[in-house]
């Protein structure tokens, strides 16, 4: 369970870093109430999931989820570059997630 509460943590965290572009510096409201609610909860669900996980692991996946989901959000909504390197890049991020992940069962 603190795994699946781990990974919603991280994809609030990418929710609330793409949100940050759209409040224009917490000057447009709907994106700003959006932004803050999605950071609150995504911290509180990244607490409770390092109750039983390792506070190293947990926190590096809940960030690797956030920069990759972020990057990919840039590309997709905002016209960001896709080029090779930034995607080989993520994958790397991504390949250590996923070696974390294994290697803290």
């Amino acid at each position: 369970m603190s795994w699946l509460i781990l990974l919603i943590a991280g994809l609030l965290e990418v929710v609330w870093a793409v949100g940050l572009k759209y409040t224009h510096g917490f000057t447009r409201l709907i994106p700003s109430i959006i932004t803050v609610t999605a950071m609150i909860a995504s911290v509180v669900l990244l607490s409770w999931a390092m109750k039983t996980l390792p506070i190293g692991t947990a926190y590096a996946i809940w960030t690797g989820i956030g920069a990759v989901g972020a990057a990919i959000a840039g590309v997709v909504l905002l016209g960001e570059s896709a080029s090779l390197a930034r995607i080989l890049s993520l994958c790397l991020i991504v390949a250590g997630i996923i070696g974390l992940k294994l290697s803290t069962d």
